[in-house]
């Protein structure tokens, strides 16, 4: 038995974070209810920042912006325009019930599409999330080479079907992280697909994404 692909929603403009939580509760508790599929929702925020459930008050350091506790897992990170935000609504009752599995999904797609544009994105041993080596950057002061974020994940899984999910910096204002410690993570930086030099602009991202999700998401029977 084959299953459709997941629905693939693009909003333009700038969604409330908050309306889209309520979005995502809604659409999860459609698809336990069997009213709804699978759906893979492309967003962008207003300036924001969102702590997770590991989050740290001291990694707060300047709420310039509204700050949002979630339910997803994770730390503090910032969202806002010029990152596209990528909510899966996956069910892991048909595609293996592997949180870990899954984590490693999605830091896969992310390192497929960062490949689309000749970026090699990387994954560290405890930190979540896809890095960038910057050996072009002066070394840590420990001598290892700087590292950059150029994706966040962080999910919640309500009955095995998942929620939450993926931000990819595309050209965000970078310089908006300055009020988080971002992820918990001290010492390496934030980037962006404009800042590593390339003409990317986010219908690119958005068809990137596209092309190569079944690469890490092929569906169970």
């Amino acid at each position: 038995m084959s299953h459709p692909e997941p629905e693939w929603v693009i909003s333009s403009g700038l969604t409330g974070y908050e309306d889209a939580v309520a979005e995502m509760g809604a659409h999860v508790a459609d698809m336990h209810a069997g009213r709804a599929g699978e759906r893979i929702w492309l967003v962008e925020h207003p300036p924001l920042y969102t702590a997770g459930t590991s989050a740290k008050a001291a990694d707060l350091l300047d709420a310039r912006f509204p700050v949002h506790a979630t339910g997803r897992g994770g730390q503090y990170t910032y969202h806002g325009p010029g990152q596209r935000i990528i909510y899966t609504m996956l069910d892991l009752n048909r595609r293996g019930r592997d949180v870990r599995g899954f984590v490693k999904s999605l830091e896969g797609w992310v390192i497929d599409t960062l490949a689309e544009f000749g970026i090699s994105g990387e994954i560290r041993e405890g930190r979540v999330g896809v890095w960038v080596p910057r050996p072009e950057k002066p070394a840590l002061p420990d001598g290892a080479m700087r590292e950059d974020k150029i994706a966040a994940i962080g999910i919640k899984l309500r009955r095995w079907i998942s929620f939450h999910g993926i931000s990819i910096n595309v050209e965000p204002d970078l310089s908006h992280y300055g009020g988080i410690v971002p992820c918990g993570i001290s010492g390496h930086g934030v980037t962006s697909l404009v800042d590593l030099g390339l003409p990317v602009g986010m219908e690119d991202l958005d068809n990137a994404l596209r092309a190569t999700f079944a690469q890490r998401f092929a569906a169970e029977n």
